[in-house]
């Protein structure tokens, strides 16, 4: 259901999420051209990922929670962007509480984001003739498959619903589901990312994820703990990798609907440690403390699809891409009092 109002001046775009980690660089790489309206609730995110974007004209933030139903063209804040006339020509949903450390304090917001919010942003969709895309997730696939490595947007998704994590994986496969049916009923063009694990600036540096832990030990000079076999391997694309595939996905064409994001190379996880420890020119040991719940290694994605549809591949060297990481993460310590080397 391609739009019917013509684009006046730029095109109008909802970021829901956009304050969060890799919804904060999408809105960076499309402010330059479009009319960004970034959309977030500060659950899980922060002001400071959009503070150098509020007074770019072509940027404009709404705090509302998208499991509240929304009218754009009610906000006078977004009267220069022409919503009434114009409407919204493109959808990037990114919203859902997203915290390793504090998860079960946003379990029932998780659920209801992920279904009931989905759903107002189609609603919003549909009013507009939107294209939508849906930030989805490599959970989806389940644990590695002992036979091969790999997994493509034609394996079906198995996993365990009734898990504590299930507010978030089960969601993400019930807003597909959402997604889909919409695209039936209502002829909307909807895209659907599933992202594999993302690494870059803006990740939280005190929130318990791998990679921020692991900068932050070295940093200090403590011990980097790994919770893993001592071959456990890691995948990982930079968020600018990403936030590029996102904005070519959104603009194939209506036959191209679930495509995979990520990385295809793997790396020993105690690589990726000394690799930190090296950057950081830190005296940090690494050691390996297996958890009692046990290390699960996750798939790999198959990015055929994406290198011939979208013309995209993963770019930034892991060592450029945790040089970055690095010099965000002294920054921010710096600003919380926590700098110490």
């Amino acid at each position: 259901m391609p739009s019917k109002r013509s684009v006046i001046d730029k095109k109008n775009i909802l970021i829901t999420g956009g304050a969060g980690f890799i919804g904060s660089h999408l809105c960076d790489a499309l402010v330059r051209d479009h009319h960004v309206i970034c959309m977030d609730n500060f659950s899980t995110s922060t002001v400071a990922n959009i503070e150098h974007l509020l007074q770019n004209s072509n940027f404009e933030f709404i705090n509302h929670d998208i499991t509240q139903p929304f009218d754009l063209a009610s906000y006078s804040e977004l009267e220069r962007f022409k919503i009434k006339f114009q409407g919204i020509q493109e959808i990037y949903h990114l919203a859902t509480p997203i915290s390793k450390r504090h998860f079960e304090d946003f379990k029932i917001a998780t659920v209801l984001t992920n279904s009931i919010g989905t759903k107002n942003v189609l609603d919003v969709a549909v009013a507009n003739h939107s294209k939508v895309l849906y930030a989805s997730s490599s959970v989806l696939y389940g644990p590695r498959r002992t036979d091969r490595p790999h997994v493509s947007e034609t394996d079906p998704c198995t996993l365990d619903h009734l898990t504590p994590r299930g507010a978030y994986d089960e969601g993400k496969r019930f807003s597909e589901s959402i997604l889909e049916t919409y695209a039936d009923v209502y002829g909307l063009d909807v895209k659907i990312s599933r992202i594999f694990r993302v690494y870059g600036p803006r990740m939280k540096i005190f929130d318990g994820n791998l990679l921020p832990d692991m900068i932050n030990n070295a940093i200090d000079g403590t011990d980097i703990e790994l919770t893993s076999p001592e071959d456990a391997k890691i995948s990982l694309a930079y968020v600018s990798d990403v936030v590029d595939g996102l904005v070519r996905h959104m603009n194939t064409p209506v036959d191209v609907t679930v495509v995979n994001l990520g990385s295809d190379q793997e790396h020993f996880l105690s690589s990726v440690a000394s690799m930190i420890t090296k950057l950081c020119d830190s005296a940090s040991r690494i050691r390996f403390e297996p958890s009692a719940s046990g290390w699960t290694e996750a798939g790999l994605p198959d990015i055929s699809k994406a290198r011939q549809v979208l013309g995209w591949l993963p770019l930034v060297r892991l060592e450029d891409g945790l040089r970055q990481m690095i010099d965000y993460s002294r920054s921010k310590r710096r600003e919380s009092g926590t700098f110490s080397e």
